[in-house]
């Protein structure tokens, strides 16, 4: 198989450096009282240094007496399981009090060394106790205020504040040096400086400045819809093993399963086991979606910021600037959009959207799909556009996908038979999943052919795509840079192309797969006049 790649468009003018690190004696000054300074180069010689609340310190012992409480319980078991409990204590105690003490010393240091201060133009840290690093981010360029609190921080009434400027370098670590996290600010103190940080007084206030979208507590429905509910159930299982293994008898729970199955026979109980397999997930979904998105609340506040606010335990808060944001995308997982339902991300430039910060792109949780849509036309406008489906030839190349998957799922199940001499509870467990698997696969190729569509609705390209994940992407034309177009060798003998939209927001890239090799040229030029033109041919 070959493939062609093909990259065209103009480099989008990046941001200056919005950081500057630096040496600097250990002058810092020693409280938050206004003191007289030197003047800099931003004349700010009056504005005082703050310190992080000292409570910090309370919230970071707690929080290792309870780390060191449940990792010492599983492992004081393990050794009195060997020799005696007088031994297990005698190692674990000693080794969490000295692990604790050593923790807290590092932050009370850390305490103790931090200042900021936000001066009018450069909100500024300084941090390091034998070596001063003094950084600092532009106000200008600050794009996004994201507050968070655990529920040991709330309880004493503290926040984490990350300040990020939307920028992303290429170079290593250049995603963490264009933000700024105070770790340990009051409440109030975190509040103001996410409003008086994101106030922009050249921009007019909005005319529809209000609630975008507030949660409600019947969307927890949909959350054992997730794909979160089999690994939260998976997890359970593995639990079940490690806690007996930690009392020494790690076989306890085949044999368990083994006595059912002579008791009862195989389907009663796989069906019974399948049953429990997804009650424990359905759990553990409810509790993690009501954890992260109770009282969640979508605004549009002065200034042009959309700012979301949700969590039970740990409550968040996220402010980021609309002129950042380069679209939406609405996603509709398999299991939720049976219940007609989806959830609403945005694009934006400089918001990570990799596995450590998935969720901060998410405007919208799991709901109703019409409220979903409601709060994306809040969002960037009108969104109901007529899209063009793909040729045939794209369904042809799923289902052959889908016919390769069901052999090789009889091929395996067939030789594991032939191979082994298996349990009847085994074998009937990969029969029934060989089954299953090979009609959804079947059926997947038919629903992935019936999503796939592109179009154009005002100044936005619209792309849709996917059956077990679902997505439909409306992307600004204006924010794209480039074009990246493949064609594989399969593709080409069945006239299909696929076509990237690349843009410095969201995941970067957008693609419209397997369309008309010859349609989606004409609409790439369309979509971005000039852009592509000059490198086409085009027939007489």
């Amino acid at each position: 198989m070959s493939e062609h790649r093909s990259e065209l468009g103009a480099e989008e003018a990046a941001d200056t450096a919005a950081q500057h690190d630096t040496a600097l004696p250990d002058t810092a000054p020693p409280s938050a009282e206004p003191q007289s300074t030197a003047p800099d180069e931003n004349g700010s010689d009056e504005t005082p240094w703050l310190r992080l609340h000292r409570d910090g310190l309370k919230v970071t012992t707690l929080l290792m007496v309870g780390v060191f409480a449940l990792v010492g319980v599983p492992v004081s078991i393990g050794i009195a399981s060997e020799s005696s409990w007088l031994v297990a204590l005698a190692v674990v105690i000693p080794g969490a009090a000295v692990l604790t003490g050593f923790v807290v010393a590092i932050e009370a240091i850390r305490l103790r060394v931090s200042r900021y201060r936000v001066t009018d133009t450069r909100l500024e840290m300084i941090t390091g106790l034998f070596f001063k690093r003094r950084r600092s981010l532009a106000r200008e360029r600050i794009r996004s205020v994201d507050l968070g609190s655990n529920p040991l921080e709330r309880y004493f009434g503290l926040a984490k504040v990350k300040v990020g400027t939307g920028e992303t370098g290429s170079g290593s670590g250049s995603t963490n040096s264009q933000t700024l996290t105070l770790d340990s600010v009051a409440l109030a103190e975190a509040d103001r400086l996410r409003a008086e940080l994101m106030q922009r007084s050249e921009v007019e206030e909005a005319a529809d400045e209000g609630r975008l979208a507030t949660w409600k507590p019947a969307w927890l429905r949909y959350a054992p819809l997730s794909f979160l509910t089999p690994a939260l159930a998976g997890a359970v299982i593995g639990f079940a093993f490690q806690v007996s293994d930690w009392f020494g008898d790690g076989g306890l729970p085949v044999r368990i399963v083994g006595g059912l199955v002579e008791d009862y026979g195989p389907w009663p109980v796989l069906g019974l086991g399948l049953v429990a397999f997804l009650l424990f997930g359905a759990i553990g979904s409810l509790v993690i979606q009501g954890e992260a998105w109770w009282n969640h609340r979508l605004d549009r506040e002065s200034g042009g910021t959309l700012r979301v606010r949700r969590g039970l335990m740990i409550a968040r808060s996220l402010s980021l600037e609309e002129e950042r944001i380069r679209g939406i995308e609405i996603v509709e997982p398999l299991g939720v959009r049976t219940a007609k339902a989806g959830r609403l991300d945005v694009v934006a430039i400089g918001l990570k959207t990799d596995q450590d910060a998935s969720d901060l792109s998410t405007l919208v949780p799991a709901a109703p799909i019409d409220y979903t849509r409601d709060a994306a036309e809040a969002v960037i406008g009108p969104i109901q556009t007529e899209l063009t489906t793909h040729p045939k030839a794209a369904r042809t190349r799923r289902i052959r996908w889908a016919a390769i998957a069901v052999a090789l799922l009889a091929i395996a199940a067939t030789v594991t038979h032939l191979l082994w001499t298996l349990p009847a509870l085994l074998s009937a467990a990969i029969v029934l999943a060989a089954v299953l698997g090979s009609a959804f696969a079947i059926w997947t190729a038919f629903d992935a052919y019936a999503s796939l569509a592109h179009g154009q609705n005002r100044g936005y390209l619209v792309s849709r795509r996917g059956s077990v994940r679902r997505a439909t992407v409306h992307l600004d034309r204006s924010g794209i840079i480039g074009w990246r177009i493949r064609q594989s060798v399969f593709q080409r003998r069945m006239g299909l192309m696929t076509l990237g939209a690349t843009t410095a927001a969201g995941k970067g890239h957008y693609a419209v797969i397997d369309a008309d090799e010859h349609e989606i040229l004409d609409f790439a030029d369309e979509s971005v006049p000039d852009l592509l033109r000059p490198f086409l041919i085009r027939e007489e």
